[in-house]
Formats: C-alpha cells, structure tokens, sequence
C-alpha cells in the first residue's frame, strides 16, 4: 500500500510518500514561506525524486485540523483536488494525532501543542500502551487547565509541537507531574507520521471522498469571532 501525505497545519510544510514498511520520500520546510509557495512545488520534487506516478498511490492522507486557518485551507483544497483529479480517498488525520504519532513507542502521555493564541493551545493526550489510544481527544484549552488536568493524571508526560517554546515558561510554573520535551527532529508536523496513521486509519475503513472532505478548525477564526462580536453589540 502507499500513501501520499501532506501536512500544512502549522508553521511548517511537510509531504511524504510512505509504503506499508518504510517511508519513501519526506520533504518538510520550517521557514517563513507561505505554504501555497512551497507545498505543490515539494510534491512536484518528491514525485520526481522517487519517480511517482500519483495514480499509483492508494490514498491521500491530510492533516486535517486543527490549526493555522490559511494553512488548513491550503492543505485541505491541494488534497481535494489531488483526490479529485486522480480519483483517490482521502484520509482525514487529525492534525494533534499525526503530530504525537511523531513519538510512537514513547512511555507515558505524550502531549502534543499548538499555539492557538490567547495563552490557549489546541491539544490533545495520547498514548502508546500496546498501542497507538486517544486518552482525550483535541481540544482548545487555556494553558493553565491543561496544565492542571496533566497534573491529575499519571505521567510522565512528553511535550512537543510549536506551542512547546511559546508557553514553555507557564508550563515550567504550573506542572507537577514528571515531563519532557521532545527533540528538534521529532517536534514539528511531520507528514511521514500523518501518512503511516492514514494507512492504519484506511485500513480501518476510515477514508472518505475528495468531495467529502472538510477540515476540522475546532474553534471560528479570529475574523469570524470579530464579526460575530461586531453583530452582538449592533443589537445590544
């Protein structure tokens, strides 16, 4: 079976082509272009590095959510077209379940974040006892509760993602359970980890079609939060 992946969640741009046992090609960039720049020039590079045939692949894996608004968007609509002109599923993976799937084996929780602005974080818990299980699904939560809800539950637990050096410092004050961070290689969105999950999830029956795709924000956009607030004190 092989999968393409992409992962444009976050700050970073990440494509694969992954195989039942290995990973074929990965190219992720963490730099300041905007992800329509990068991402189908990557796919265009790996598909000749490896000289990949799209219609080979069986399925497209997308991080779905959530995350950066622009960056879901561009991610979503590379994977519906790809999935429409080559007439392949989708594979939706939540975006906090590819990023801990990053640290598979890993004891303890491990607990991915991202910066959602506000000193919250879009979150979630996971763990790999005899395998991979969702302990609470994501989530968008002030830094301070997660922190007090890591502190009830029995650790260690093990830090990545973007939210990691932005709320580093609350975290350090707030947490007494037993807690690391994960290296720079294994930190950031990696779409080899999105791509081995959306084979296991494909597996699982857990495709949809290209058309059926949406990705999943959690929360309105800042814009829209405005205007909503803009409407309620019109009719106040």
């Amino acid at each position: 079976m092989r999968i393409l992946a992409l992962d444009s969640s976050g700050l970073v741009a990440s494509v694969a082509v992954v195989e039942d046992e290995q990973t074929v090609a990965e190219y992720t960039v963490n730099y300041k272009k905007t992800h329509s720049q990068t991402l189908l020039p990557m796919l265009d590079e790996v598909a000749k590095m490896i000289e990949l045939d799209l219609k080979e692949v069986d399925a497209i894996a997308v991080a779905g959510g959530p995350g950066s608004f622009t960056g879901l968007r561009i991610g979503s609509a590379t994977a519906k077209g790809l999935g429409l002109a080559l007439h392949k599923p989708l594979v939706h993976v939540p975006t906090l379940e590819g990023l801990a799937y990053n640290l598979y084996g890993v004891s303890g929780l491990v607990c991915p974040i991202m910066d959602a602005r506000r000193k919250q974080v879009y979150t979630g818990i996971y763990s790999f006892d005899t395998g991979f299980h969702v302990i609470r699904d994501q989530m968008a939560i002030a830094v301070k509760e997660l922190a007090q809800l890591l502190n009830t539950m029995e650790g260690p637990v093990t830090f990545l993602g973007d939210g990691v050096p932005v709320y580093k410092e609350i975290l350090e004050e707030e947490l007494t359970v037993t807690h690391f961070y994960a290296p720079a290689n294994m930190n950031r969105q990696r779409a080899a980890s999105v791509g081995l999950l959306g084979m296991q999830y494909y597996k699982e029956g857990k495709a949809e079609t290209a058309a059926d795709h949406k990705p999943d924000y959690l929360r309105v956009s800042q814009a829209e939060r405005e205007r909503q607030e803009r409407k309620q004190e019109g009719g106040q």
